[in-house]
């Protein structure tokens, strides 16, 4: 169990330009305070990576990057195929994607890695929407939710498909680690990115990530 005495003072993700209240500045901080500097972070098109990548200030005291919207379980593949041949076993690699470029643009990648057993983490932050375009429906906006482009009024109630169950995606991979959690609840994250670092194959979180912009 992860005891906030144990927890490095130093900070792997800091400064970033996430709106007030957002929780992905929290995700990923504690997430690097976990598994530490021998971190590679690989980020699609996205909140995290606009927020955390903005030249010439990039938060990041790890080696990280911006990929396509799509590419981030391919990227993924291909890091950990790259420290397998370096003969390197100390290090991480760790993708960090918003509910659109995780179940929607990048969950061919994602899957083809997940079942190829690549060894890798992957944390999905589910704010349940396009936040970082304007706030657009993605297959994880719940039923009745109201977005730009499924908006509730006169003329529709809001959001008319129920939410793609990306969770159950994932075990029917057979994967060998997946959990869920909340940016509510970093003790929990904490612990569940703990596991990941005696599992090896892919492993994935979904965590829960309010959205105060595209929420309120």
């Amino acid at each position: 169990m992860v005891k906030v005495k144990e927890l490095p003072d130093r900070e792997f993700l800091y400064g970033h330009k996430a709106c007030p209240g957002c929780g992905l500045g929290t995700i990923g901080r504690l997430a690097l305070k976990i598994l530490g500097e021998k971190t590679i972070v690989a980020l699609p098109a996205s909140c995290m990576s606009t927020v955390t990548t903005q030249y010439p200030q990039m938060n990041y005291t790890v080696p990280s990057f911006t990929m396509a919207f799509a590419g981030t379980g391919a990227v993924l593949s291909g890091l950990s195929a790259g420290l397998k041949a370096q003969g390197i076993t100390d290090a991480y690699v760790l993708g960090i994607a918003g509910d659109g470029g995780t179940a929607d643009i990048g969950l061919q990648a994602l899957s083809g890695a997940v079942e190829r057993g690549d060894d890798f983490i992957y944390i999905c932050y589910d704010n349940e929407a396009y936040m970082n375009t304007g706030v657009q429906r993605s297959s994880l906006t719940p039923l009745g939710a109201s977005t730009t482009n499924s908006p509730a009024g006169p003329a529709s109630w809001g959001e008319s498909r129920p939410k793609k169950n990306l969770f159950e995606i994932m075990i029917a991979h057979r994967i060998p680690y997946a959990a869920t959690a909340s940016s509510a609840y970093p003790f929990d994250f904490m612990n569940k990115m703990a596991k990941t670092k005696i599992i090896k194959g892919p492993k994935f979180i979904q965590v829960m990530c309010p959205c105060p912009t595209g929420w309120g």
